[in-house]
C-alpha cells in the first residue's frame, strides 16, 4: 500500500482546480476564468486498491498587492514543504512568463519531493505549442516527468494520476475508503455560493467578494437543509452591483448555488443569502481571520 500527499501549483489561472477535479473524479474545487479562484488549499482524495493520494489544489503564486495575496502564497509555500510530489500546471497555450520562471527557481530548491510538469489545457493550443511548452519547461527545470494533459478532455489524465500514485511512499490509508476531501461542508457550501457569484458578476468585484455560512441546520420533520450565507463586500458602492436591479442578480446567484448545493448535499436547501459591507477586507488581517483567512 502506498499514501502520501501531492499538491497542484502555479500561476493563477492554469487549470490547477480543474485538473485536481478530473483527478479526484469529483467536484471539490471551484472553477472561474477569473484569476486568484482558488483561496484555500482544497484537498481531495483519490482511492486505488494499493494507494491514497491525498491531492492539494493550492492557490496561484502570484506577486501580492494586498495582505490576502501575501497570505495566499504563504498557503502555497507551507503546502509545498509537507507533500511527496508536486505537479507544476503550465497551459500549453501560453508562453512562459516571469511568474512561471519564479514558479520554477521556486520548486528547484525543493527538498524531499519530486516534480512532476503538467502542460495543461492542451485543448487549447497546437501540437506545436504543446511540443514547445514541453521544451520550454524542460530548459526550465529537471523534472522527474512532462506530461501534457487536458483535464477538459481526460486526455493525459490517467498518465499523470498513475505518476503521482507512483511517487508516494509506503504507508497506510490516510483517510476512510469513499471519502473525497476533508473540508468541512460549510466551507464547501461557502465556495460554491462564491463560484455562483463569479459567475454572475463577469468582471466586476470579483476580488471583492468573500463569503461565510453563518448557520447550516436540518430543518425539523423535514428533508430541507436550511443554509444562512453572508456575501461581504469592501466598499458601499459595490453592494448594490451584488444585489442588482431589484435583488435580481443575488437572487440568481441563489439559483445557481442551490443547485450545486443540493448535488454535494444529497438534500434539498433553503438558501437565505445576504449582502454586507467589510470595508477593505484584504487589507485588513483582523477582518481576513474573521474571513477564514
Amino acid at each position: 500500500m502506498r499514501s502520501g500527499f501531492g499538491c497542484l501549483v502555479g500561476r493563477p489561472n492554469t487549470g490547477k482546480t480543474t485538473l485536481t477535479n478530473a483527478l479526484v473524479g469529483a467536484k471539490i474545487g471551484i472553477i472561474s476564468d477569473r484569476p486568484q479562484t482558488t483561496r484555500h488549499a482544497i484537498r481531495g482524495i483519490v482511492h486505488r486498491p494499493d494507494a491514497q493520494l491525498v491531492l492539494v489544489d493550492t492557490p496561484g503564486l502570484h506577486k501580492p498587492r494586498t495582505v490576502l495575496g501575501q497570505r495566499l502564497n504563504d498557503v502555497v509555500r507551507t503546502t509545498l514543504t509537507g507533500v511527496d510530489v508536486v505537479v507544476w500546471c503550465v497551459p500549453a497555450n501560453e508562453k512562459l512568463g516571469p511568474g512561471d520562471r519564479f514558479i520554477a527557481r521556486e520548486l528547484t530548491q525543493l527538498r524531499g519531493a519530486s516534480v512532476i510538469v503538467a502542460v495543461t489545457k492542451t485543448d487549447l493550443a497546437r501540437p506545436d505549442q504543446v511540443a514547445q511548452q514541453l521544451l520550454a519547461t524542460s530548459a526550465q527545470i529537471d523534472a522527474a516527468h512532462f506530461v501534457p494533459l487536458s483535464a477538459k478532455t481526460g486526455a493525459g489524465v490517467d498518465t499523470l494520476l498513475g505518476l503521482l500514485l507512483d511517487g508516494l511512499p509506503t504507508g497506510p490509508a490516510l483517510y476512510p475508503e469513499g471519502t473525497l476531501s476533508d473540508e468541512p461542508e460549510k466551507v464547501l457550501v461557502a465556495e460554491l455560493i462564491r463560484e455562483a457569484a463569479l459567475s454572475e458578476l463577469n468582471q466586476e468585484l470579483p476580488h471583492s467578494v468573500a463569503v461565510t455560512v453563518e448557520e447550516m441546520t436540518p430543518r425539523p420533520n423535514s428533508d430541507l437543509v436550511d443554509i444562512q450565507a453572508v456575501l461581504y463586500v469592501e466598499r458601499a458602492s459595490q453592494k448594490p452591483i451584488l444585489l442588482g436591479r431589484r435583488g435580481e442578480r443575488i437572487k440568481s446567484i441563489g439559483t445557481r448555488a442551490r443547485v450545486q448545493i443540493e448535488a454535494l448535499l444529497g438534500n434539498r436547501i433553503y438558501l437565505d443569502l445576504h449582502v454586507k459591507v467589510l470595508g477593505d477586507w484584504q487589507d485588513d488581517p483582523k477582518k481576513l481571520q474573521r474571513l477564514g483567512f
